[in-house]
């Protein structure tokens, strides 16, 4: 039997996760007053808040759809970062009363493509610690835009081998994966090798003492393929399910149960001969490795293999009315609703629901789609929602009760879960502003927040030669700038954003938000912190 490890008390447990989300309850005596004020502290230990990748912060109480709308810039800070062609930070990680040798602090770290992590003071932006990755190899990816080379993958936080320590998991680009104190930056163990070197990574997550990741775009010749490495035993495994690369950014999303799920990338779906291409997957690890144990091929997964819209989003498992839920979506632009327990049906491709194309009506395979992450949660009635950003103009053909224009270069889309007839059925309830380029979402405490990185996702312009496979010259140039939006989760109604205070955009990145506090890194190297004053 193998020893899963530390966990953290039941106190302590998120949403699916034994160590993703600690939940402390502060009390506070306001002076000169009678009344004790009483506001919960939530981290933000892993890309997409919990395992499951639902995007859904519980705890969050500090932000509301009432005062939203007084969120200012409190501080702003330029890390010493090196860009590797587009791509610089990511999303930090956010740990809250940290025992340090200078007492509690709630510590934001932020990864670095050139294999850094900064640890900020999460209050105030001080620079606590810095940690840079040498390449043990001497095999350094020179980068490019599509393999930038370094770290990749979004790090993630878990406890230690010692009570009330708190371990970051970061994974460096010759392949080591680092074991780190979040107190002072410090080595807890010495790296180990999880991975070839110079691949391309999608962020970690942690379920039972077993970090996982996946794969893709075939940088540095590193199969596409899922991974884990045990923490207990340090032995890795990997399985490839024979299709594209598993280029999710959020990484594997992973039920109760330990299943992993991610999409699949461009490739022939052909299950008697082992290829899984254009296709959602599930496997599990034993004592005996990582098999496979369900896949899901949508009807037109030739077609989608055709035209190059990969299934390239992290899908998000959720739990609803006694039913274990998969979401999944794609570049196509639009949603699918499977059954955990019935992966995809007798045909393994027969879906719950399958929404309406949402956007993309010209089949485009750059620019236009879903590219980041979804998010999925309850709002206080107990309905079911899930919220899909995309990229380019909105469908023809798509509509919500509740529209706030028709979006020309992103937006966002949220449906709730519905049981209609016994059958269960994604419903359009809003359509969002225009977002440009709207990327990754988080629910917390009655609002989505979402951003549009400003990013200038065209990959080709067509006065080039066919045979041209250099990146778009332009793209860095044509780039704007980031916007940090606020919707309502109910109605899709803004209720506040950045405006133009954000400079620079940002290329595979994303949003935290933790105690009142969002997070957002662009491409210059600044990172921004917003909240109430």
């Amino acid at each position: 039997m193998r020893d899963d490890g530390p966990t953290l008390p039941a106190s302590r447990r998120g949403f699916y996760l034994e160590t993703m989300n600690r939940n402390n309850l502060l009390v506070t005596i306001a002076i000169g007053a009678s009344l004790a004020v009483v506001s919960w502290s939530a981290d933000y230990l892993t890309d997409g808040v919990d395992s499951a990748r639902t995007g859904w912060l519980r705890d969050e109480r500090v932000l509301s759809p009432s005062n939203v709308g007084n969120t200012k810039l409190l501080w702003k800070v330029k890390l010493d970062s090196t860009v590797r062609s587009m791509t610089n930070l990511f999303p930090p990680v956010v740990a809250t009363r940290v025992s340090t040798s200078k007492g509690p602090r709630d510590i934001a770290i932020v990864p670095a493509a050139s294999d850094d992590l900064f640890a900020l003071d999460a209050n105030s932006g001080d620079l606590l610690w810095r940690k840079h990755f040498d390449d043990s190899t001497g095999q350094e990816s020179a980068g490019s835009w599509i393999c930038a080379g370094g770290q990749t993958a979004g790090p993630v936080i878990g406890p230690a081998d010692v009570p009330g320590k708190l371990t970051i998991y970061a994974l460096s680009g010759d392949g080591l994966l680092h074991q780190i104190n979040v107190a002072d930056g410090e080595d807890v163990k010495a790296p180990q090798k999880f991975l070839p070197p110079n691949g391309k990574p999608y962020a970690l997550n942690l379920f039972n003492n077993v970090i996982y990741t996946t794969t893709g775009q075939g940088c540095g010749s590193v199969p596409n393929a899922f991974y884990t490495f045990d923490l207990k035993t340090n032995i890795v495994s990997a399985l490839s399910p024979g299709g594209g690369g598993m280029w999710g950014r959020r990484g594997v999303a992973i039920a109760p149960d330990g299943t992993i799920y991610i999409g699949t990338g461009d490739g022939e779906y052909d299950p008697p001969n082992g290829h899984l291409g254009n296709a959602v997957v599930a496997a599990k690890l034993g004592a005996d490795g990582l098999k496979l144990t369900g896949y899901f091929g949508p009807s037109n997964a030739a077609w989608l293999y055709k035209r190059d819209l990969d299934i390239n989003v992290t899908p998000v498992a959720f739990d609803y009315k006694g039913k274990h839920f998969l979401l999944e979506g794609s570049k196509e632009c639009r949603l699918w609703l499977l059954d955990r327990d019935n992966f995809g049906g007798e045909d393994h491709r027969t879906p719950l629901d399958r929404s309406p194309l949402i956007c993309n009506d010209e089949a485009n395979y750059q620019a236009q789609g879903a590219w980041g992450g979804m998010a999925a949660w309850q709002d206080a009635k107990g309905a079911q929602w899930v919220v899909m950003p995309f990229y380019g103009p909105v469908s023809r053909t798509f509509h919500a009760p509740l529209e706030y224009g028709r979006p020309e270069n992103g937006g966002a889309a949220a449906f709730r879960v519905e049981e209609h007839a016994g059958k269960w059925k994604l419903v359009p309830a809003w359509l969002s502003r225009d977002i440009d380029m709207a990327d990754e979402p988080l629910v917390a405490n009655g609002i989505v927040f979402t951003f549009g990185s400003g990013e200038d996702t065209r990959q080709r312009y067509v006065d080039r030669a066919w045979d041209d496979k250099s990146p778009a010259p332009n793209r860095i140039a044509n780039s704007t700038h980031a916007t940090v939006f606020a919707l309502d989760a109910e109605t899709g109604k803004e209720l506040w954003s950045s405006g133009n205070q954000i400079v620079s955009w940002n290329h595979n990145s994303g949003l935290s938000v933790a105690n009142g506090h969002i997070y957002i890194d662009t491409f210059d190297g600044e990172f921004y912190c917003f909240g109430l004053k």
